[in-house]
């Protein structure tokens, strides 16, 4: 009972973290005062400002599902729209359904598992919760994986741009050479986007699609100076060369930070697995030790206090080691 006990504090304990942690993204991504303003200045510089133009009807829409009952039932969902924009974000090549199904069978099968062998409730629930969390875990990572990937990728992607430019090609033609040239994954979003302009799609539109499509920040002042420079003339060539020096001189300073931040990330793990390693030793060496915190009310209380205390010291902890560049 001991180890069972244990294990739940733990698990509780990392999905109220990983749960945290994605509230805390998902709030900064689409709430922020920077992403705010970045959104709004590409919406006023583009056409229309809010991708529902009738130009944008002649592209194929993603479905959400393979069965037609399925998409149906989804589309009743609020904000399905931005669920599904995620899963895109991420490159996994899932739709809708499939997401669906590897978020809630997990769960399933494990309810069913612990209907035939006896667990705990309360363990039965926690496993079921990290179950649960496997499928939109997996999407986050790789959502975050590739979009660290494309942020590595655009100043090469600029600087193609530019000497595309200079040897007399047009700005479309530009981008088709980066989506043919420039590996996964800023060359498929790129290769898109110059599909989407021979479809008829118009630049600004196009543009639009690429910034809503990869929300990172560079990305986006990218997006922004050639709408201005498509508004106000000027050397586009010399812009992009500067963008792209600009984004790898903070790409730089940012794993410098990173470096000198490791030691407190390595302090921050430390600190937040500590007790619960220790308890877990000594419930193994003197098992009679640590009774008196889980069956004494007072003990109970203890343990609350700590849990709380806890989680709220890794996040302060994370706010400190994060640091923006």
């Amino acid at each position: 009972m001991n180890f069972l006990f244990y294990g739940f504090v733990i698990l509780v304990f990392f999905s109220i973290v990983l749960l945290i942690e994605a509230g805390y993204l998902w709030w900064n991504s689409r709430h922020s005062s920077e992403a705010k303003r970045v959104e709004s200045r590409i919406r006023m510089m583009s056409a229309g400002g809010n991708g529902n133009d009738p130009a944008m009807s002649i592209l194929k829409q993603r479905e959400l599902s393979g069965s037609p009952l399925l998409t149906r039932m989804l589309l009743w969902v609020p904000r399905i729209q931005m669920v599904d924009r995620w899963l895109v974000q991420s490159g996994l090549n899932w739709s809708m359904g499939k997401f669906v199904a590897y978020t809630v069978v997990p769960p399933l099968m494990v309810c069913a598992i612990g209907f035939v062998v006896y667990v705990p409730p309360l363990v039965l629930v926690a496993v079921m919760l990290i179950a649960g969390m496997i499928a939109p875990f997996k999407v986050n990572r790789a959502k975050k994986k590739r979009l660290k990937a494309i942020e590595e990728q655009l100043p090469e992607a600029a600087d193609m741009i530019g000497r595309s430019l200079k040897a007399g090609h047009s700005f479309s033609s530009a981008l088709g050479m980066v989506g043919d040239e420039m590996p996964e994954p800023i060359g498929s979003e790129f290769r898109t986007t110059f599909d989407q302009i021979n479809f008829g799609v118009s630049l600004n539109d196009a543009l639009g699609g690429l910034a809503n499509r990869i929300p990172v920040s560079d990305l986006r002042y990218f997006v922004v100076a050639i709408l201005i420079q498509r508004e106000s003339g000027g050397n586009l060539a010399e812009i992009l060369g500067n963008i792209s020096q600009i984004i790898r001189a903070r790409l730089a300073l940012l794993g410098k930070v990173r470096v000198l931040s490791a030691e407190g990330r390595l302090s921050a793990w430390v600190l937040g697995c500590l007790p619960f390693v220790v308890a877990f030793l000594i419930s193994i060496l003197n098992p009679g030790f640590l009774r008196v915190l889980y069956t004494d009310p007072t003990g109970i209380k203890l343990i609350g206090g700590a849990f709380v205390m806890m989680v709220l010291g890794v996040v302060w902890m994370r706010k400190i080691i994060r640091i923006h560049v």
